[in-house]
């Protein structure tokens, strides 16, 4: 369960980065994976949904193969390997990994466990929208989730919408990787070429159909935050004491626009490689 915490502004934060695998994933993972108890689980990420299947994997005592972009964070591919699955490199963005990941999965029977096409995994996140609200001493005004497959957003608004229906569902991406945010415009799943974005777990070129039908019928407000500003946010919660990943640091760039407050900002993960964090506190580009 994680921790509501009071932070700025009239600003609270969820804090989903004080799991031990550091993120929120492991949620989902768990849900998707004791369901279908599956004999082998193949899977693509960047990271944060990797190492969470590996250990969800090791926990219902099945075998899990995880194919990453070969310049995956390090942090991330030390929590993968720490949960011994098969980490295999492949690609130059998460994409490519998904498309070798499939048909390694095709090959071999074994189910191929795609971030964000899981209805389980919404289900998993669901419990993030709930806790939030049952520790909130007032309805939020806002609620402010970041995008990268959509999963997250798709669950925590699952929950503000059934019992808080007047707080504000304001989604949040990356303007160099805007696939889910054009795809909210359009009213379909639209991909994109630009995927440029050093917050990785946002870095998403291929938009899911089942995650964009979702989504587009829970956000209200989509924004999106551009690299400077998602650097500025990292900086902002370091001065607080708080390591974030980019992705993380999404809603509170996405404040910058006016919100209704009380706004909760989900902070979904710390696993950030040291050099980037450390360039991002020094401002260098």
């Amino acid at each position: 369960m994680s921790r509501l915490e009071r932070f700025r502004d009239g600003l609270w934060l969820q804090r989903e980065d004080e799991h031990e695998l550091g993120a929120f994933k492991w949620r989902g993972a768990v849900a998707v994976l004791e369901a279908r108890r599956p004999d082998l689980v193949v899977t693509a990420s960047t990271g944060n949904h990797g190492a969470a299947t590996a250990w969800a994997a090791r926990r219902v005592g099945v075998p899990a193969v995880v194919f990453v972009p070969v310049q995956a964070s390090a942090a991330k591919l030390a929590l993968i390997e720490a949960h011994g699955a098969d980490l295999r490199r492949v690609g130059a963005d998460v994409d490519e990994a998904k498309d070798a990941a499939r048909a390694f999965a095709a090959e071999r029977g074994a189910f191929f466990f795609e971030d964000g096409a899981e209805p389980a995994q919404f289900d998993g996140y669901e419990a993030i929208g709930h806790e939030l609200l049952d520790a909130a001493p007032e309805p939020p005004g806002a609620v402010v989730v970041p995008v990268g497959n959509g999963a997250l957003a798709i669950g925590v608004f699952r929950a503000i919408a059934r019992r808080a229906p007047e707080t504000l569902r304001v989604a949040v991406a990356a303007a160099e990787a805007p696939a889910m945010y054009e795809s909210w415009q359009a009213g379909r799943a639209v991909d994109s070429e630009r995927c440029a974005t050093f917050a990785d777990g946002l870095a998403v070129r291929v938009a899911i159909p089942l995650a964009v039908a979702e989504l587009n019928r829970l956000a209200q407000r989509f924004e999106l935050v551009t690299e400077d500003e998602l650097a500025l946010a990292v900086r902002e919660y370091a001065a607080a004491g708080i390591r974030v990943e980019g992705a993380a640091a999404a809603p509170l760039a996405a404040t910058r626009e006016s919100l209704p407050r009380p706004a909760v900002l989900i902070v979904t993960g710390r696993n950030i490689d040291g050099p980037l964090y450390e360039r991002i506190l020094m401002d260098e580009p």
